[in-house]
Formats: C-alpha cells, structure tokens, sequence
C-alpha cells in the first residue's frame, strides 16, 4: 500500500501567487522588527523612568553603535534633557500602540489580507515626504536605506491592489444575493 503524502496547499499556487505570498510575507516580517525595535526601546524607557535618562540614552548610543558627536546622538541627549516621568509614560504608551500597530499589520500581510496591504500602502506613503526631507538636512546611508526599502515597499503594495482591482475587473460585477 502505497500512503497518499498531503502536499500543503501553498505548495500548489502558481509561480506568481508563490511571489506576491514570499514577498507579502517578508514584508509583514520586516513590519514585525519594527515593532519589536520599537517596543524594545518603549520598554527601555519605562525601566528608566525613574532612574537617569541620560544614562540610557548613552545605552542606546552605544547599542546602535551611533557616533556620539553625531547629529542623532544630539537629538537624542537635547531629547532627554526635556524628558520628565510624565514624557517617558507617555512615550513608553506610544512605542506600545505603534508596536500593537506594526503587529497587527505584519499580521494581516502575513495572512495576504487586503486592508493590510492598503494600510501598508498608505502608511508608507506618508512616511516618504518626512524620510526625504531628514535625508535632505542630514544625509547618510541609513537614511537611504530606509527611504529606498519604504518607496520598494510602496512600489510593491501598489501593484498588489492594482492587480487585484484588475482582477475583479475581469470577474466582472458579482450579483447580489
């Protein structure tokens, strides 16, 4: 007797739909990291609300291996010199919501849901005007990075939507029931 082996279905899509789902997927993975840097950083600073700022700043510094003369490094130093418990509550809150944010996100792409692309899409969309103009006052290759992996990940939602609109094009109106 000779058992049937069960191939799981994502194995049987079409060479295309293999890509859109690969490329979905890495998408979501790298909203993910994003998140889970930025609730990292949130939990940093609710561990230091009550203890010296300036002292994880200079954690963070060193953590990104950032020049500690550098521009960042001052914004972040003019940054904690303002903070008070109140400010890092509310930044820790903040790293919390954009975490639970990505999170939702990641997950909606890593399930090919149509309202995560579109979130993706507009939520890339807005962040490109404010990456151009940091890379136009202080230019440096993170800064192109980031700029060049959100305008692909635009590129890429777009045309997402934009296949599946031709998509239910070509299936035509659906009939009401």
């Amino acid at each position: 007797m000779n058992p049937t082996l069960h191939v799981p279905e994502h194995l049987h899509l079409p060479d295309k739909q293999h890509r859109d789902i690969l490329g979905l997927r890495s998408v979501a993975v790298f909203e993910a990291v994003k998140g889970i840097l930025v609730l990292a950083v949130g939990f940093g600073v609710w561990h230091y609300r009550h203890r010296d700022i300036d002292e994880f700043v200079d954690r963070v510094i060193a953590f990104f291996h950032l020049n500690p003369e550098g521009h960042l490094s001052n914004i972040f130093s003019k940054a904690a010199a303002h903070m008070t418990e109140k400010t890092l509550v509310l930044v820790a809150i903040g790293a919390v919501i954009y975490s639970l944010i990505r999170f939702a996100e990641a997950y909606g792409l890593w399930r090919a849901r149509a309202w995560a692309e579109w979130f993706a899409l507009i939520s890339g969309t807005i962040y490109v005007p404010f990456e151009i103009r940091a890379l136009m006052h202080h230019p440096n290759l993170i800064k192109w990075g980031i700029l060049v992996i959100n305008i692909l990940i635009v590129l890429y939602m777009a045309h997402l939507r934009m296949e599946a609109a031709r998509a239910r094009k070509q299936r035509g109106p659906v009939a009401a029931d």
